[in-house]
């Protein structure tokens, strides 16, 4: 299938009109109406996924997963480095380098978070800490295609295609799936990360613009008026009508009129979605869009509980744009890249889920925070971390999952996960069961085989589930 760059919902719209491809080897979505809503496997506990993506990879030992061996051993080789894992070579050395940061216990469950994300410590009896997350890559791209897809390899659907896929979307108006990028761009490997694969377009993720228009080439012509696009519209119905009547079988244009008809659905609800001037100012001023260090990523995360309360079923949140410093890539200078960016990211993070809460949303909304991979325990240039995929923690709320729970552990030295270790493929099976999908059903036939999204293996995490 003919893939176009970008991502945008032109994108979308124009391989739709290309033809799905093989058939999904268990009874899928009408091609005619891919985004209808489709009932799960089971009774869900969450109806919609918001995944808060730290790029380029948040530091355990310096945010979740407190180290006070770290202090001990500053400075010293630490006996489970090896020289293999480091990702800079020369540049990490074996020197341990204790956290810039101060922990202290939270909540009724007394749990441990840095000083560095002071208004998220306040919500840690609603959060699951999973210290135990290990991932396959210690580079960027792949670790991203795995995070994104379970496979380290391009090419696969990523979890928001399979979602919808699977459930189609409660809105008949919005994507299924929507992408809110870093106000820096998009992280590496671009609009892959989204990509809908081996899938129907209609289940690539959609990216939605901070300025302007929310989609890209979604509105059209100013001379061009609704009432002239509609009856543009209908005569295209009648023509397609007409043909799809003569060749029953031919289910490709079924899918060019729906494409048709969302994009004209859209231009009216995507513009109000993403007009935040309806909101009260105690709102907006929680998310910090009153701030200049909070804006774009606060806004981003006030749009996020706007789709989903649409009944949008899949959105991600990106924080870190392109590489190095501007992602969560500490390789320089650790504190100096965190204190930005949890800077960045605390406040709108906690209003989030406040907000959730106070609407009745975060029982049914599960929000998961996380990066591809965490940072290394020893130094890299002196006061830098190295990338680190062998042991890192990522969190849930709500959704069904248990609050103020810690789950798992890395050694002494936040080396390697050694406690109840969850695989990325245990994270993705997890999160489908708490949309009500069986992993191991959730399959889509290509090239002959069955696909899904944790492969060959994948565990639901249940002892995290309320």
């Amino acid at each position: 299938m003919l893939q176009l760059a970008g991502g945008g919902f032109g994108a979308t719209a124009f391989n739709a009109l290309l033809g799905a491809d093989q058939p999904p080897s268990n009874p899928g979505p009408d091609p005619a109406h891919p985004l209808l809503a489709r009932p799960p496997h089971f009774a869900p506990k969450a109806t919609s996924v918001i995944f808060l993506f730290m790029y380029g990879g948040p530091s355990h030992i310096d945010l979740f997963d407190p180290k006070p061996e770290l202090e001990k051993w500053h400075g010293k080789a630490i006996p489970v480095w090896k020289p293999e894992d480091a990702f800079m070579g020369k540049k990490t050395q074996n020197v341990a380098m204790k956290s810039y940061y101060a922990f202290a216990p939270h909540g009724a469950s007394g749990m441990e978070i840095s000083e560095a994300y002071p208004h998220l410590s306040k919500h840690a009896d609603e959060l699951c800490l999973i210290r135990s997350m290990h991932a396959e890559s210690n580079n960027h791209g792949p670790a991203l295609f795995q995070m994104n897809s379970g496979f380290i390899q391009a090419g696969r659907p990523s979890m928001g295609s399979w979602l919808t896929y699977g459930l189609g979307s409660e809105s008949q108006n919005l994507p299924g799936f929507v992408v809110l990028l870093d106000q820096l761009g998009a992280p590496v490997n671009g609009a892959m990360n989204w990509s809908n694969g081996f899938m129907p377009a209609a289940y690539q993720g959609v990216p939605f613009r901070s300025n302007g228009d929310p989609i890209a080439y979604l509105n059209p012509p100013k001379r061009t008026t609704a009432q002239r696009q509609r009856s543009r519209l209908d005569l295209l119905q009648k023509w397609n009508q007409e043909y799809a009547d003569a060749h029953p079988l031919e289910t490709a244009l079924s899918a060019r009129v729906a494409s048709y008809e969302l994009a004209f659905r859209m231009q009216m609800s995507a513009a109000e979605c993403t007009n935040l001037s309806d909101e009260p100012d105690p709102i907006r001023q929680a998310y910090g869009l009153d701030q200049p260090v909070t804006r774009h990523f606060g806004r981003n995360c006030l749009l996020a509980r706007r789709l989903v309360e649409r009944g949008v079923r899949f959105v991600q949140v990106y924080s870190g744009g392109n590489e190095g410093p501007k992602a969560w890539d500490a390789h320089d200078d650790l504190k100096k890249n965190h204190d930005l960016h949890c800077a960045e990211t605390d406040a709108p993070i906690a209003a989030l889920l406040t907000d959730l809460k106070n609407r009745g949303l975060l029982d049914t909304t599960l929000v998961v925070w996380g990066g591809e991979f965490g940072r290394s325990p020893v130094a890299e240039n002196g006061k830098g971390r190295d990338h680190h995929p062998k042991g890192f923690t990522m969190w849930m709320a709500g959704g069904g999952v248990r609050g103020g729970i810690i789950h798992g552990a890395t050694d002494p030295f936040g080396y390697n996960a050694i406690e109840n270790k969850v695989s990325v493929p245990d994270l993705h099976a997890t999160m489908l069961h708490q949309m009500g999908l069986d992993h191991e059903r959730l399959t889509f036939r290509h090239s002959g085989r069955d696909y899904r999204l944790t492969d060959v293996s994948g565990r639901v995490v249940r002892e995290i589930l309320a």
